[in-house]
């Protein structure tokens, strides 16, 4: 059963949306503010989160951006605000989809499927690289078959090189995708978190392209 993390501060919705998705045969939490919505990610990841824009405490969009530090889970923003620069915001954080205020639940579940089967097609669910294996839906790194302990941010590193093996990432690009255009500064973070990575999953695992930035080598 599909479970649903629905993060909404309005009661009313809340469980008019819950009691909707329920009967579409979704399994369906809640949370009322953006701090409960962080601790129920935390205490177990969802398969997909619906998270409004507007929350008490850590608003959607900031709760979007920790979500992704750590997780790739499809998210869907709703809220009554329909500017473009709202849309924008929300997208850039991490969001798969956005929907607006008031909206019928039917084609919320709809969201919900469809951003679920894009989740499942985008990519294979372990890729392999000689020794080390990234495993996309549980958000594990191993190598040789052990566990290797990850910080959420050399974990999204991993992901951004494995979702690119063989193609050569510049500093710059690291710093965007990584990061969430959130570090405007000195781009030796990416060194210091690439040499991190390196001593975990093997020093020869990440070339150095010189004059360009880093390659994950695909054997």
């Amino acid at each position: 059963m599909t479970d649903v993390l629905l993060v909404e501060d309005d009661a009313v919705i809340r469980e008019a949306t819950q009691l909707a998705l329920e009967r579409h045969g979704l399994a369906v939490r809640t949370a009322a503010d953006g701090l409960a919505g962080l601790a129920a990610v935390e205490t177990r990841l969802p398969d997909v989160a619906v998270l409004d824009v507007m929350l008490p405490h850590l608003d959607g969009v900031s709760l979007t951006r920790r979500i992704r530090e750590s997780a790739g889970i499809p998210i869907i923003m709703i809220s009554a605000r329909t500017d473009a620069i709202d849309v924008i915001n929300a997208l850039e954080a991490g969001a798969d989809d956005y929907i607006t205020k008031p909206f019928e639940l039917g084609v919320l579940h709809a969201r919900i499927r469809a951003v679920l089967r894009r989740a499942a097609a985008a990519a294979p669910a372990v890729l392999t690289f000689a020794d080390v294996t990234v495993d996309t839906q549980s958000m594990e790194v191993r190598r040789g078959g052990a566990l290797v302990p990850l910080t959420p941010t050399e974990l999204k590193l991993m992901l951004e090189f494995a979702a690119n093996a063989g193609i050569v990432l510049s500093r710059d690009t690291l710093l965007q995708n990584v990061w969430d255009y959130a570090w405007d500064g000195d781009t030796r973070v990416v060194d210091v978190h690439v040499q991190r990575l390196r001593a975990k999953i093997g020093n020869d695992r990440i070339e150095t392209v010189r004059g360009f930035g880093y390659k994950l080598r695909r054997t």
